[in-house]
This record gives C-alpha cells, sequence and structure tokens, in this order.
C-alpha cells in the first residue's frame, strides 16, 4: 500500500509538472524556441497573483481569472518584443535572448518583492483531502491533475483541428513555405506564444497555492519543464503530459526510498530515456 500510494502521489505530483511542460512543450516542442526564462515566468506570475491577493484580499479563483489573461499579454509581448527579432532555424539566439531576459528577471523579482519565500492564501483549500480506501488525496492535487488534463486536452484539439493550429504546425516546419501560402509567421508564433505563457498562469496560481516560491525558484521549474518535454517526445502534447506524470512517480518513488533521493530520482530516469530513447517515449526517431 505504501507504494501505490507513492504511485496516486506521484501521479499527483505529475499534474503540476505538467502544467510547467505543456507552454514548454508548444514553444520548445513545437516552433523549436528555447525558451529559458520560462520558469521565471512562472514564479514572476505567481509572485504578482500573491501581491494581488494581498493587496485586494482576493481568493485564488479571482486571481487565476485575473492572472492567466495577464501572462497571455506577456507572452504575447514577449514574442513581439524580444523572440520574433531572434527566431529562426537556429536555436542559439532565442536561447541568449531568453537567458539574458531571465537573468533580468530574476533580478527585478528580488528588488521589488526579496529574497523572502511567499505563498498564496487558499482558505483552507490546500490542506483538505479526499480518503479513498487507506490512500488520503489531496483536493488542491487533485485540482491540479484535473486541469492539467483538461489544458493538455485542449491544447492537442487547438493544435490538430483549428486553422492556428495548422497554420503553426506548417510555420514551424518551414516558415518561407507557410508564408508563401499566406501564413503570418510572425503573428502565429506571437499567439502561440500567448497561449504558452497563458497556461503558465494556471501553473503559477497553483504553485503559489501549494508551496511557497522565491525568486530564485525558477530555474528550477524551468528543468522540469524541461525534462518532462523530453520524456514525453518533442512535438506530442500527450507526450509531455505522460512525461510530466514519469517525472513525478520517479520523484514521488524516490522520496519514498530516501527523502534526499526524489528529485535525484527524476533527473536519473530522465537520463535513462535521453540515453535509450533519444526521441523520447511518443517522439519519432529520426532517419
Amino acid at each position: 500500500m505504501e507504494w501505490f500510494d507513492a504511485l496516486v502521489q506521484g501521479i499527483l505530483l505529475g499534474g503540476m509538472y505538467a502544467q510547467y511542460a505543456l507552454g514548454m512543450a508548444l514553444m520548445f516542442g513545437v516552433m523549436r524556441i528555447v525558451n529559458i526564462s520560462h520558469g521565471d515566468l512562472v514564479i514572476l506570475l505567481s509572485l504578482i497573483g500573491i501581491s494581488m491577493a494581498s493587496a485586494w484580499g482576493l481568493g485564488p479563483l479571482p486571481v487565476l481569472i485575473v492572472l492567466v489573461p495577464l501572462a497571455v499579454l506577456m507572452g504575447w509581448v514577449l514574442q513581439k518584443a524580444v523572440l520574433n527579432r531572434v527566431v529562426g532555424s537556429d536555436p542559439l539566439p532565442s536561447l541568449i535572448a531568453t537567458f539574458g531576459l531571465s537573468i533580468a528577471l530574476q533580478n527585478l523579482m528580488l528588488q521589488i518583492w526579496s529574497a523572502n519565500s511567499r505563498s498564496l492564501p487558499g482558505h483552507g483549500i490546500e490542506s483538505q483531502s479526499i480518503e479513498i480506501g487507506a490512500v488520503y488525496i489531496g483536493l488542491l492535487p487533485l485540482i491540479v491533475l484535473a486541469v492539467a488534463t483538461g489544458l493538455t486536452w485542449g491544447l492537442d484539439l487547438t493544435l490538430k483541428r483549428t486553422r492556428f493550429g495548422r497554420a503553426l504546425r506548417a510555420a514551424s516546419a518551414d516558415v518561407e513555405a507557410a508564408a508563401m501560402t499566406g501564413i503570418n509567421p510572425r503573428a502565429v508564433y506571437a499567439m502561440a506564444t500567448a497561449a504558452a505563457v497563458g497556461i503558465l498562469g494556471f501553473a503559477a496560481v497553483f504553485q503559489a497555492l501549494r508551496s511557497t516560491v522565491a525568486p530564485a525558484d525558477g530555474p528550477a521549474q524551468l528543468i522540469y519543464a524541461f525534462e518532462a518535454v523530453i520524456i514525453g517526445g518533442m512535438g506530442t502534447v500527450w507526450g509531455a503530459f505522460v512525461g510530466s506524470m514519469v517525472l513525478g512517480i520517479s520523484q514521488a518513488i524516490g522520496f519514498r526510498i530516501d527523502p534526499g533521493f526524489g528529485v535525484l530520482a527524476g533527473h536519473i530516469v530522465f537520463l535513462i530515456v535521453l540515453a535509450t530513447r533519444p526521441q523520447g517515449l511518443f517522439g519519432k526517431a529520426l532517419a
């Protein structure tokens, strides 16, 4: 039963990682844009949400309703002002640009919020749980997993069934050919980055509810998102979701083996997948 509980808790943890990974799957896996500031955007949005809740007395749901549109706007501005100037077949310029942005965001957050850890009051939802047999399932992690599943399903349908999704996949495959068919790659990329950062708005609220956040926490969120996308396979949204589950379960089992082994266990599984199946669990092997 102890190991079954670890499996359940790992899946719930994977729901949090999936919300980090979906935006990364869209930008890195589909658009081939390396966004090093990914984790810092999560923390920035979390701190903005905490400040809004403190200043205006808002609960988690109103914060979420305000924060997600703000995140969408931030993503659109990021692509228009920065990434559209460096996007291309070579990922190095976008990597350098977002690395600089990451450093700038960390220093900005330290200047505004200091290095202290903060959390978003959940009015008791963060401590509620449901008992199923001998296993206790936290209500907040269950909500996080449900939202992550819904976001994954919605993003996958958007990419496969909508005109925007087809335009994005065409622009990612060949920018010049897509432009010749009437697609505006820069506008499509701006919408895609807006969606990717908008998803981080959900992750930011749930991260601030489930634990504390501090300005220096961004790189850890980046690593988890990157590992989940690589484990699942680039270019597949559901692959990123499954990769998040694998990462969460690996860490949960590692924590049961030894409290100091949890995070390392996830890294080890990532390295094993990278060494044995570089294209990821659901990715296609290169010819």
